[in-house]
């Protein structure tokens, strides 16, 4: 399979990675990857990028702006150990619900130790289900979060769409998500430090290579800024934006349902 990012217009159903697979076989090779990190994914996420991952879901969070009344709902999808949802919650002042949505029970089983640990589950509830067919009535939500998380869903273009779905009229659709780099130095060192670095530390700190592998190369087929502002609004949301981080290698994309 080509190693090129993939456009708009395209689909990444048969891309694990650069590895071209059959149709449906995706989501079974991404769970096991998931299935085998689920314990070390917040140590995965610093090494990936060192530490400043923090600092990119604080700022999404923010940008969120979570009210401080109950009677607000969202979703985080993708958020099985609980990361961003925890932080809506604390930033409503722990007023707020959140609905943590996740394809992998052992990411869920994680968050929800942490969410008991932490004394946040009172204000969560964890649900096994799948990205692109949501168990949700239409209308049920006032913001939907996804963090890291949809360039390893199969059906990308479905996933917006029941996105959009499940929002009210006015509700707000964020995704962070690693990106096109758009500084030439930091670019060339970036892919150094994903293909050269990334995956064999992943193995000696692991035993396995290849879970990093996929992850790495799956930034690297992920559509770039552009192309996926353009998926979002393909999906039905108006106000299309998004906003780099540390020179594009994650970027905010924000869209509503208006």
């Amino acid at each position: 399979m080509s190693t090129a990012r993939t456009g708009v217009g395209e689909d990444m159903k048969q891309s694990f990675g650069f590895e071209k697979v059959e149709d449906g076989n995706k989501q079974q090779k991404v769970d096991a990857v998931f299935h085998h990190v689920a314990k070390r994914y917040d140590i995965m996420n610093d090494f990936m990028s060192a530490g400043v991952h923090r600092a990119w879901k604080q700022a999404m969070v923010a940008q969120l702006n979570p009210p401080k009344r109950g009677n607000w709902r969202s979703l985080d999808v993708a958020g099985g150990t609980g990361d961003i949802a925890f932080k809506i919650v604390e930033a409503s002042g722990r007023n707020v619900h959140t609905t943590v949505l996740d394809i992998n029970g052992s990411m869920l089983e994680v968050g929800r130790e942490r969410a008991v640990k932490n004394g946040l589950i009172d204000n969560l509830d964890f649900v096994e289900a799948n990205a692109e067919e949501l168990p949700f009535e239409d209308n049920s939500f006032d913001a939907y979060t996804i963090a890291f998380g949809i360039r390893n869903v199969p059906d990308i273009n479905k996933a917006l769409r029941e996105a959009r779905r499940v929002l009210k009229r006015g509700g707000r659709f964020m995704c962070l998500e690693f990106s096109e780099v758009d500084v030439p130095l930091l670019e060339q060192f970036y892919e150094a430090w994903s293909f050269k670095v990334i995956p064999p530390v992943g193995k000696m700190v692991t035993g396995d290579a290849q879970p990093y592998q996929y992850l790495v190369e799956s930034i690297r087929k992920f559509p770039n800024q552009k192309d996926f502002a353009a998926m979002i609004e393909t999906a039905g949301f108006e106000r299309a934006t998004y906003r780099n981080y540390t020179g594009g290698i994650a970027a905010l994309h924000s869209g509503w349902k208006l």
